[in-house]
């Protein structure tokens, strides 16, 4: 199915750094609850991912990553994930995040 691109338009993708990374033993599948910077607009949110098969969690610390800010809030267990970490998702559920090639300003909108 086709997007229009008023459709398109509509999914706010944002850069953000990652402050802060936990264990969510609590989570079906491996993953790490995130606290993300996505600057003086849109400001902190959290989310789970599931990235632990390629990721440690001091690889994650001050990485810039891209994310989907304009869901609905979703409860996960105990924890409410507040946005969508994007990912290319290989054949064997490995998780490649989506990161900018420079340092740039948190909160920028990919478009």
């Amino acid at each position: 199915m086709e997007l229009t691109w008023t459709e398109f338009e509509r999914v706010e993708m944002r850069v953000g750094t990652i402050l802060e990374i936990n264990d969510f033993p609590e989570a079906r599948k491996p993953a790490y609850q995130l606290t993300i910077d996505f600057g003086s607009i849109i400001g902190i949110r959290k989310t789970s991912a599931q990235i632990t098969k390629r990721y440690q969690k001091e690889d994650l610390l001050n990485r810039q990553i891209v994310a989907v800010v304009n869901f609905p809030k979703k409860q996960i267990g105990k924890f409410m994930s507040e946005c969508l970490v994007l990912g290319a998702v290989g054949e064997e559920g490995d998780v490649i995040l989506l990161v900018p090639d420079f340092k740039i300003e948190n909160g920028l909108r990919i478009g």
